[in-house]
């Protein structure tokens, strides 16, 4: 196990609320959570309570279908989400929190992820996850 981490914060126009749901809600997974380019979210399944599950397939051109799930650590509404996070490049106990903080213009979303088996994942993980923040908004 490493303690390799990452910290990613981005301003988004939208109240807390709104930015909360979104990553519960698995019709607005599947238009947000999306690390690359050409990729889709062919399925998005979300069982939204604390030790509930979540799975969703990225579809990448090169790599084909690669599933990604988790499980609900920390639910509370609208202010922070955790959640296990396993994937075919990450490691089993690898863990992402998201902290939603109101501001004059929306939300601060704060996303801190835990854990990587290697410096490349991380970086990768932070590339990803950059993206997805960005597609986030954007789906809003």
């Amino acid at each position: 196990m490493t303690e390799l981490s990452l910290e990613i914060t981005r301003a988004i126009p939208h109240p807390p609320e709104k930015v909360f749901d979104a990553w519960l809600d698995p019709e607005m997974l599947a238009k947000f959570m999306l690390p690359g380019p050409n990729m889709s979210v062919p399925e998005a399944y979300s069982d939204a309570k604390v030790g509930g599950r979540f799975k969703i397939i990225m579809r990448a051109p090169e790599a084909g279908d690669l599933p990604h799930e988790g499980e609900y650590k920390v639910i509370d509404r609208p202010n922070r989400l955790q959640f296990t996070w396993n994937s075919p490049y990450s490691q089993d106990d690898s863990t992402v929190t998201l902290d939603f903080t109101p501001t004059d213009k929306g939300t601060e979303l704060r996303l801190h992820h835990i854990r990587f088996p290697s410096e490349e994942s991380r970086d990768n993980h932070e590339g990803g996850w950059t993206r997805i923040l960005e597609t986030l908004e954007g789906a809003l």
